[in-house]
This record gives structure tokens, C-alpha cells and sequence, in this order.
């Protein structure tokens, strides 16, 4: 029986052994000799060596053993868990420091929402009393004349000319030749008043530099009446305004006598428009 067994084993060894390895009888040598082999490999072909040695020396069948057949685990190193202290700040707070510098002006925002107006803050004191400005230049002009004589119409035209002053300030108004002249330009206010004559028409013009400005007019009627005109005008500088009595064409008269003053011109500055 002892002389199967060990015939057994022999043919074992006797095997062919598989590409790129080699058998020998000696327990330490190795059979993988590809370098490539995995470790564990070798470790299990090893093994298995030592045991048909061993039971081929004591004639015993071989006895199965733990061989490590995967490639041991890697090696990983996991931080341990060390918990960290915690302080209360609170506890340890210490006395307020002093104040720092004041840091750098920041950019300037967006402009918010206008708010409401506030309330009104209390009256202030008098302010002392400025220096004194200059004297206000005021321009005067006005006259005011009369006609005590009547006048009827001829073949041309007449200018009215008046034989009494009422007023006559600064003399612009000129009483030989029945005009007025502007020497402060502004804005004027002129008036005419006549009586007519019965039976026949009354027809006068207010004129501005040779031009016809506005008419007085009354209709042939068997009774006399007041009849007047005005109008406002805006002269410049050496300006003329007088009253025209109409031609002949159309027989016409104003009635006056050396009693009473039937016949009135006047006239008046009301605004200055010069220079300031």
C-alpha cells in the first residue's frame, strides 16, 4: 500500500509542467520563474510543494492547507477623528479697544427716492440792512392843451393848433406847430375831445408821422354834441402825433368860442421802454 502511494507521487512530479516553468525536487526552489507572477501566485505554488514533498518523505497523503490565493488588500490610511476644542469667546472677551482710523471714502451710492418735504423750522433773525442802491430814473412826460377858436375846412389840410396850455411838461409839446414830440420813448396815451357844428360833419384824424392813427367823426345833424377819441400808442424817439383836420372836399368844422374851451388834446407817458 505504502508503494502505490509513493508511485503516485512520482508520476505527479513526472507531469509535464505548464509554459515558463520549471520542476525540481529541491523544496526551495522556486517554480514561477516569470518575474511578472503575482506574489500570491508563488506563495500558493510554493505551498503546494512543500506539501507532495512532505508526504512523499513520510509516505502520507498530502494534507490540504490555506493558501492566500488574492493579492493582499491595499494599505489605506484613514485620518483619525481628533474633535477640535471649542472656545467661548465670550468668556475670554476682553475690555474695548481703542477706536481705529478712519478708513478710506467709499464710492457714492445710487440717489434714492426723494422724500417728503419737512416741516417748516423757525423764523430766523432780521438781517442787517444792505448798502443803499442806486436812484431809480423815472421819466416823465404829459401835456394837456386847448382850442378856444372854431375852424372850418378848406381846400387842404389843416393841423389843429391850440392856443391854451394846461400842461406842458418839459415843453414837448410844441404849441406853434400843434405837435407833440417824443423825446422818451415808451408807451403813450393820447385823448381828443371837439364840439360839432350844426348842420355840418365833423371829420379829424389823430396822426402818427404823416400816417393817419384813428378818426373822430360825427354825421351832419341839426344839434351840436361832444364827440372825443383816444388811443394808446407806442413811440419811439422823436416820434411826431398831432390832429388833422380833413379837407374840403367834404365841408366840416369844429366849433369853439373865446368863452368856453370846446376843443382838448392831452397826452401822457404810461411806461418807460428805453434802456434799463
Amino acid at each position: 500500500m505504502e508503494g502505490l502511494w509513493v508511485h503516485s507521487v512520482l508520476l505527479i512530479f513526472l507531469l509535464p509542467c505548464p509554459v515558463g516553468s520549471q520542476t525540481s525536487s529541491i523544496p526551495d526552489q522556486r517554480w514561477w520563474t516569470d518575474p511578472r507572477e503575482a506574489p500570491s501566485q508563488q506563495h500558493a505554488a510554493r505551498a503546494t510543494q512543500e506539501q507532495k514533498a512532505d508526504g512523499v518523505l513520510e509516505g502520507l497523503p498530502p494534507q490540504p492547507r490555506c493558501v492566500r490565493c488574492c493579492p493582499p488588500p491595499e494599505k489605506r490610511f484613514y485620518p483619525q477623528y481628533q474633535p477640535v476644542p471649542q472656545i467661548n469667546m465670550t468668556i475670554l472677551k476682553g475690555e474695548k479697544g481703542d477706536r481705529g482710523e478712519r478708513g478710506m471714502q467709499g464710492k457714492f451710492g445710487k440717489t434714492g427716492v426723494a422724500g417728503s418735504r419737512g416741516h417748516a423750522g423757525p423764523k430766523g433773525q432780521k438781517g442787517s440792512m444792505g448798502a443803499p442802491g442806486e436812484r431809480c430814473k423815472s421819466h416823465y412826460a404829459a401835456f394837456s392843451v386847448g382850442r378856444k377858436k372854431p375852424l372850418h375846412s378848406n381846400d387842404y389840410y389843416q393841423t389843429l393848433i391850440f392856443d391854451t396850455e394846461f400842461v406842458n411838461l418839459y415843453d414837448h409839446f410844441n404849441m406853434f406847430t400843434g405837435k407833440f414830440y417824443c423825446y422818451i420813448p415808451g408807451i403813450y396815451y393820447f385823448s381828443l375831445n371837439v364840439h360839432t357844428w350844426n348842420q355840418k360833419e365833423t371829420y379829424l384824424h389823430i396822426m402818427r408821422n404823416g400816417a393817419e392813427v384813428v378818426i373822430l367823426y360825427a354825421q351832419v345833424s341839426d344839434r351840436s354834441i361832444m364827440q372825443s377819441q383816444s388811443v394808446m400808442l407806442e413811440l419811439k424817439e422823436q416820434d411826431e402825433v398831432w390832429v388833422r383836420l380833413y379837407k374840403g372836399e367834404r365841408e366840416n368844422a369844429v366849433f369853439s368860442d373865446e368863452y368856453d374851451t370846446y376843443i382838448t388834446f392831452s397826452g401822457h407817458l404810461i411806461k418807460y421802454s428805453g434802456d434799463p
